[in-house]
């Protein structure tokens, strides 16, 4: 198989045949979101390029803000090209786009390079959400998307280990981790290209209960719309709610070595090996979780113990922003190790539920529904990039914390809007019924 040509399977792949094609899932998610983190660098290129967090934040915001667009344009694109075909040539561009970043000295040259890769990285990352579904049954769902979650988990712990352990080796240049991430990235993606697999359109379009049960066909005559997704409220309340879940972890993805450097302190280094504490539980839990959401086919109640957790732990560590005097790294690392996995314990349980609530609309708009949510996210990075920066200056770090806790408390009402069960043995209603759209009043 050559590299820009994907094999199109035209029957249902099971065992170890399947667990290969969503490990590369898993792995491309892995590399397109680590090539993207920056945060473990960012204290020193503030100094070395003379910007102010402000110009920063303004920076990243405009490259994620392309990235944005192009997610939603890729998910378009993979629906109707191919999860695959897309993903495979395009992650060969994004690795050599981290080369670029080493020849950055300026802020503007640095706005250029961020919004390269964040166009190429937005489109290719696009196909893989929607890959994980591909190939993983609904009773084992949530589990499958708990490894997905390990590409934007895994890569912030990625990155943030790998600073902490390679920075001193390398003088504390930045550049040095853009090096390493372009071979490292460059290599996984060759050994990708050669193991992944697209579905056929006509197998994407069933809705698999298990390897062997399609439960319900969409209506092939009828041609699938992305404003379809926009007549049910349940897909609202998954949009708002999530986007405002989404204010503490982007707070912590994008920021969290800075706000641990500039509040309690630390070095650059020492900042990211706290924060890999963060998120070596956050990998374990969405794993641990979404099997134990499988087990029980129950997605909204994990989705609201998580955030209820999460709230507390949050609030804790505002409090310890707000009094930084005598708090050790030990309790930073602990600290910061509960929130990754209360959030985790939220996270891996609603990306399932959100793929069955589109799912139970048209099986064959998982693109544009993830291309939507890759949208959504990095519109709320835009917004927490643009935002951080003005209000920390105001505020303090202690102060956004807290407003990332109110954030995150006003999911909880959402999940009541969505789709599926509170307890066991109580599955989800026939997938006809869920196509029905909202009713209006006039």
């Amino acid at each position: 198989m050559g590299l820009l040509r994907v094999r199109e399977l035209h029957e249902y792949p099971t065992g170890g045949r399947r667990m290969r094609i969503l490990a590369m899932a898993v792995l491309a998610i892995l590399i397109g979101s680590y090539e993207g983190v920056i945060a473990p660098v960012v204290p020193l290129m503030l100094t070395d390029l003379h910007m102010t967090l402000a110009t920063y934040g303004l920076v990243s915001a405009t490259g994620v803000l392309a990235g944005a667009v192009a997610s939603v344009v890729g998910g378009r694109l993979v629906d109707n090209l191919g999860r695959a075909r897309l993903l495979v040539p395009l992650m060969g561009c994004t690795a050599l786009c981290c080369f670029l970043m080493v020849l950055v000295h300026s802020p503007t040259q640095l706005l250029l390079a961020r919004i390269v890769l964040a166009v190429v990285d937005g489109m290719a990352m696009a196909g893989t959400a929607p890959l994980v579904r591909d190939f993983s049954p609904r009773l084992g769902r949530a589990q499958a998307f708990g490894f997905w979650t390990w590409g934007p988990v895994g890569a912030n712990f990625l990155a943030a280990a790998i600073a902490g352990a390679t920075l001193p080796l390398f003088d504390d240049s930045w550049r040095s981790q853009f090096v390493i991430m372009g071979v490292f990235s460059l290599v996984v993606s060759v050994v990708i290209a050669f193991n992944i697999a697209d579905l056929s359109p006509e197998l994407r379009a069933r809705i698999r209960q298990t390897e062997q049960h399609a439960i319900a066909t969409a209506d092939q005559e009828r041609p699938a719309r992305f404003r379809e997704l926009f007549r049910h409220r349940n897909v609202w309340a998954h949009v708002v709610g999530i986007a405002l879940w989404l204010v503490i972890y982007l707070t912590l993805s994008l920021l969290g070595q800075t706000m641990l450097a500039e509040g309690f302190h630390l070095s650059a280094a020492t900042a990211s090996a706290i924060m890999s504490a963060f998120w070596s539980l956050d990998l374990i839990v969405l794993v641990v979780v979404g099997r134990l959401s499988d087990r029980l086919q129950l997605r909204k109640p994990l989705c609201v113990i998580g955030t209820v957790l999460g709230l507390g732990i949050a609030g804790y560590l505002a409090s310890l922003l707000h009094d930084p005097g005598r708090v050790s790294h030990l309790q930073l690392m602990v600290t910061g190790a509960l929130l990754g996995g209360a959030l985790a314990l939220a996270y891996s349980p609603w990306m399932a539920n959100f793929s069955e609530d589109a799912e139970d609309i048209d099986p064959r708009l998982q693109g544009s529904a993830w291309g939507l949510f890759g949208g959504l996210s990095k519109g709320m990075a835009v917004v927490v990039l643009f935002v951080v920066p003005r209000a920390v200056s105001a505020i303090g770090w202690d102060g956004w914390m807290f407003i990332g806790v109110v954030c995150l408390a006003a999911f909880v009402p959402a999940v009541f809007l969505f789709r599926g069960p509170w307890r066991p043995n109580r599955g989800r209603a026939p997938a006809a019924e869920a196509r029905q759209p909202l009713q209006t009043v006039d």
